[in-house]
């Protein structure tokens, strides 16, 4: 936890890349006016420096300091990072951060993709096994769950039974709200969709995730299409971008991203995480970057995610991270564990 001070001096490194001790001194002198000694500039510089919020260069006279852009693979120690109050975080951008599509690539060792990959054999394997029946089964059993998971990281309250219920014989749970089933059916329809022709998704552009976005919000009074109005996240000071017109252009960098990346797995993963980051629709972001992650992968014939085992405020705390930090470590890591409860518990 920093002081107004120690987070003012790191806010005016952040923004002007690398400045000089000298000119950190002259501006901080301005804002706080007492107790600004050498030794007390020194002592909260090198504060931020242990932190690696900030980094050292030069000596003596041409002692330089810039803002540390540490790696987005770097491990957090997420429990310290959560205790701190959300107003009292030091984001790494308040904003998008236009340099974000610099740190999503190559974001598993070739230890964890090769593992995936052999794992996911076992699926391919095990597949090819089951009657079309079997098969048609376990894409009901992964659906229910995913549907019911999907729905309660989002607030949901309907229990997996009344999943179940809802989506094989179309009875709603008692007392809840019509909104609950409307939602985890528009899930199944998605999800329906993207089973029917995997490998449509091979291939991506605008309208294709914007047809998943609609299967998800119809009936929810939630507008169709990009968003044209600012949107606030609960728990977080990060801001999404504002302008659909920039709205547009991140979705088509994305795009273009996730095009050209060639392992299925960071296909998805970049998906799941940046369309929850870009925040393009009015609601729904989340929902439809889960659909498209599953998507992805399908279109490749690797095993789709249920999310069934995942805790929802640790996912939660993963996006989070990633808003604030443009940290991917944390949400791997959920990605990798969801990926191989996947393998073991379906086909």
């Amino acid at each position: 936890m920093y002081n107004t001070r120690q987070q003012t001096i790191f806010e005016y490194i952040k923004k002007q890349k690398t400045v000089t001790r000298n000119k950190i001194q002259s501006y901080i002198s301005e804002i706080f006016p007492i107790k600004n000694s050498k030794v007390t500039l020194l002592r909260d510089l090198n504060l931020l420096i242990n932190d690696r919020k900030i980094t050292k260069s030069g000596k003596t006279k041409n002692v330089a300091y810039s803002y540390s852009i540490s790696s987005s693979l770097d491990d957090v120690d997420v429990e310290s990072y959560f205790e701190t109050d959300p107003d009292k975080r030091i984001l790494k951008s308040e904003y998008f951060n236009f340099d974000v599509w610099n740190n999503i690539k190559h974001l598993f060792t070739d230890k964890e993709l090769n593992d995936l990959i052999e794992i996911n054999e076992n699926f391919r394997k095990n597949k090819k096994m089951l009657s079309a029946t079997a098969f048609k089964k376990e894409l009901e059993r992964l659906t229910i769950e995913f549907s019911w998971k999907s729905s309660k990281i989002e607030g949901n309250t309907y229990s997996l039974i009344d999943t179940e219920r809802l989506i094989k014989e179309h009875i709603e749970a008692k007392g809840k709200k019509k909104e609950e089933a409307v939602m985890i059916l528009n899930h199944k329809k998605a999800l329906d969709f993207i089973y029917e022709k995997p490998e449509y998704f091979k291939k991506l552009n605008l309208a294709k995730i914007e047809d998943i976005h609609r299967m998800l919000i119809t009936g929810l009074d939630v507008s169709f299409g990009l968003r044209k109005s600012r949107v606030g996240i609960t728990g977080t000071n990060y801001h999404p971008l504002d302008n659909i017109h920039q709205i547009k252009d991140s979705m088509e960098s994305l795009i273009g991203v996730i095009n050209k990346t060639k392992n299925p797995l960071e296909k998805a993963l970049i998906a799941v995480l940046m369309i929850s980051y870009i925040q393009p629709f009015d609601d729904g972001n989340k929902r439809t970057a889960r659909i498209l992650g599953n998507a992805l992968l399908l279109a490749y014939d690797y095993c789709p995610l249920s999310y069934r085992s995942i805790d929802e405020t640790e996912y939660k705390k993963a996006v989070i991270l990633f808003y604030e930090q443009n940290s991917i470590f944390y949400f791997k890591k959920l990605f990798i564990e969801q990926f191989y409860q996947a393998i073991k518990k379906y086909f």
